[in-house]
């Protein structure tokens, strides 16, 4: 596509930035592990289910080791020093004598610990090898059916609640069209500090992620694949308390996107800073090793902030999202980094500036496949204006490359969408694309015109507000408690989970985050 030239001075300039801004952040990261870092490592290597009132064993095995040991050496060691000992058969019966009382944890030294490492190290390996399965699965099945046949891809959401209705509404979905099928998350599950378990059937607003959630729904769009010809994408939501746990399963059901941003649960969800970003890092350490495209989620800035006076922020944010990704493993095409359509549509020149700020986004990112969000802010449940906004939304999607289109719905703000509210958003974009073709190709805004000065000066702005942020002296952590993206104050010793948060002390052992980073996020 013809797009918008950016001056590379400038360009190279602001991932500058964002890698000085980024970089201690990554650093704290490395220096902690999380109670959800350690739960995701026993679920990589086996250890599932629950008891009977519901609580996971994976949570009850921790919680047993952090009271005897604390976790600054990690879970593995304690835990696989038990079962060289003898203490249980398998990683099960542990949880299950652990919750009873029945054992007391160490931390092994000498040739136990080398014994514990090694036990370790083949229980996790043998989860990540899971993953690489998964994921050459998923190469093998694009094979044999084909993949979406064009870009971008459409993305559709379900959330009814109940898995087995959202079964039936997403292979509707992908009937009608839609190439992506996100299913959202219960309300409030992001503050949950556990994932639930089994198949759910009644959840609020969103359907609860669960292990056996993912693969129901996973099999049953395998075989909508096999059916239409076309692989379809399964979303879901790696985000809040449990964030790598939710990771870890997904790589492990293969699931192929996952909403995750380094952001979002500090901003929108008030959780402890220094847990998210250690939580994120590892999480995208397993997105990378499984070959899943993440989704930030820079669009919510613009729920709470101005889009045209905040568009810099979300610039920033993409290009920090960017850093911490790369930092982890990810590779530019699993970088689906997020933006809206949300400028108010009674500012005269509206849709230039929606046009230029997706440009932007495009042209700075040129290998990513961007997530392009559609309007909620300004959905007045006037249905007529909310699908020509949508048609406009669409219609901006196709003219700037962007990689996936989610469907917006003209009853936002009014009603959970019927399935005929879907069927009619999914025939507005499938009219827009298939009249605009390749229009894409043809559209080059002048270089001295309203489009690229707009693009121009965000950039600038972006470069400006990552000088403020490097010569602040706090940092990125500073920036956030000031309220600088999306208008929310968040200090670093404050929100919630902060409490699962431990340094690591000499001789953390971890063996995922070595696996992990073993592995290749190679494009497909």
């Amino acid at each position: 596509m013809a797009g918008l030239t950016l001056d590379p001075a400038t360009v190279a300039r602001a991932r500058e930035l964002a890698a000085r801004a980024g970089q201690p952040i990554v650093d704290l990261a490395r220096r902690h592990t999380t109670v959800s870092v350690e739960r995701a490592t026993l679920r990589l290597a086996g250890l599932g289910g629950a008891d009977p009132d519901g609580t996971p064993w994976v949570n009850l095995l921790l919680d047993s080791v952090r009271a005897d040991v604390g976790l600054g050496h990690g879970a593995c060691l304690p835990v696989w020093d038990a079962l060289v000992r003898g203490e249980a058969e398998d990683l099960d019966t542990l949880a299950q004598k652990a919750s009873a009382g029945s054992v007391r944890f160490r931390i092994p030294a000498g040739s136990d610990a080398d014994a514990a490492r090694i036990a370790a190290s083949s229980a996790v390996g043998h989860g990540v090898r899971r993953i690489d399965a998964q994921r050459a699965a998923r190469d093998r099945l694009i094979a044999e059916v084909g993949d979406a046949p064009a870009k971008p891809w459409i993305y559709l959401i379900v959330a009814t609640g109940d898995i087995y209705e959202d079964i039936g509404q997403a292979r509707a979905a992908a009937r009608a069209g839609a190439d992506v099928i996100a299913v959202i998350r219960s309300t409030g599950q992001s503050l949950l500090d556990y994932v639930p378990e089994g198949a759910t059937r009644e959840g609020y607003a969103g359907t609860y992620a669960t292990q056996e959630n993912f693969r129901l729904m996973r099999a049953a769009l395998d075989e909508t694949s096999r059916e239409l010809g076309r692989y379809v994408r399964l979303t879901n939501y790696a985000s809040g308390l449990c964030m790598p746990e939710i990771a870890a399963l997904a790589g492990l059901e293969r699931l192929d996107m996952m909403l995750n941003d380094s952001m979002y649960g500090i901003l929108f969800r008030d959780i402890n800073p220094v847990r998210t970003f250690v939580d994120q890092r590892f999480s995208r350490q397993v997105h990378a090793r499984a070959g899943i495209i993440i989704n930030t989620g820079e669009d919510n800035y613009l729920t709470t902030a101005d889009a045209v006076e905040a568009a810099h922020t979300v610039t920033t944010s993409q290009l920090l999202n960017e850093f911490f990704a790369h930092e982890a493993g990810l590779a530019d095409w699993q970088l689906g980094l997020g933006h809206a359509f949300e400028i108010d549509p009674d500012l005269p020149e509206s849709f230039r500036l929606e046009l230029a700020h997706a440009l932007l986004a495009r042209a700075l990112f040129p290998e990513a496949p961007l997530k392009w969000m559609p309007p909620t802010r300004h959905m007045t449940g006037d249905v007529f204006r909310g699908y020509l906004l949508d048609g406009f939304f669409n219609l901006a999607g196709a003219l700037t490359g962007q990689g996936i289109l989610l469907v917006g719905m003209m009853t936002e703000a009014v009603v959970t969408p019927w399935l005929s509210d879907r069927d009619l958003a999914l025939q507005n974009v499938r009219y827009v694309l298939n009249a605009a073709g390749n229009l894409a190709e043809d559209f080059a805004p002048g270089p001295d015109g309203f489009i690229a000065r707009r693009a121009g000066a965000v950039l600038e702005e972006a470069v400006q507000l990552l000088e403020r942020i490097d010569a602040g002296g706090g940092g990125l952590l500073d920036a956030i408690a000031d309220g600088t993206f999306g208008l929310m104050k968040r200090p670093p010793d404050g929100g919630r989970g902060r409490d699962g948060v431990e340094e690591k002390q000499d001789g953390y052992f971890n063996p995922a985050g070595d696996l992990l980073e073993a592995g290749g996020a190679e494009a497909p």
